[in-house]
């Protein structure tokens, strides 16, 4: 899927398939937009952080991971994962990342409209989000996410937990 944005000149951004050979293009994404967080929570022992190419590239591979890339010409920009797709209770919605320099360009909302358009109607999806993280909830309520509960996580941070079902 290309989606055109406004501030990317004539290069479309293109949303494919994340594949566990991208692991590497994509932790370094992840880090440099989990990298915000961790400093906003004075934490940088959230699981974002964390994750090594190794398991995220095992997690690309497992049948119940579906992973969805962003990608500005050959450059890697934005990814996102969807946990426990065809199992019995919600999907995880985790990871959505955006390289910090194009960060409000529509990029996340790409993602998340291709991970979404994958699930079946009725499916529910689940995310966590922290809850200093106002333009993350902002773009997950737009998306009809709601608030389900808060919680501090295992690195001590405030978390706010997330549900929406696909129409």
């Amino acid at each position: 899927m290309s989606t055109p944005l406004p501030d990317a000149g004539s290069v479309p951004v293109v949303v494919d398939r994340l594949r566990p050979e991208h692991a590497g293009e994509a932790l370094t994404v992840q880090y440099a937009a989990f990298l915000s967080e961790g400093r906003l929570y004075g934490s940088f022992a959230i699981p974002p952080l964390l994750e090594t190419v190794d398991e995220l590239a095992v997690d690309l591979a497992r049948p119940d991971t579906r992973g969805w890339s962003a990608w500005l010409g050959p450059r890697l920009v934005g990814s996102v994962r969807l946990h426990g797709v065809d199992g019995p209770g919600p999907v995880g919605f985790a990871r959505c990342s955006v390289a910090p320099d194009l960060q409000g360009q529509g990029i996340g909302t790409a993602l998340i409209v291709a991970a979404h358009a994958d699930l079946a109607p009725g499916v529910e999806s689940a995310l966590v989000t922290g809850d200093r993280s106002i333009g993350n909830l902002a773009l997950y309520a737009r998306h009809g996410y709601v608030e389900t509960g808060r919680e501090l996580d295992a690195a001590g941070v405030a978390v706010v937990r997330m549900r929406r079902l696909a129409p």
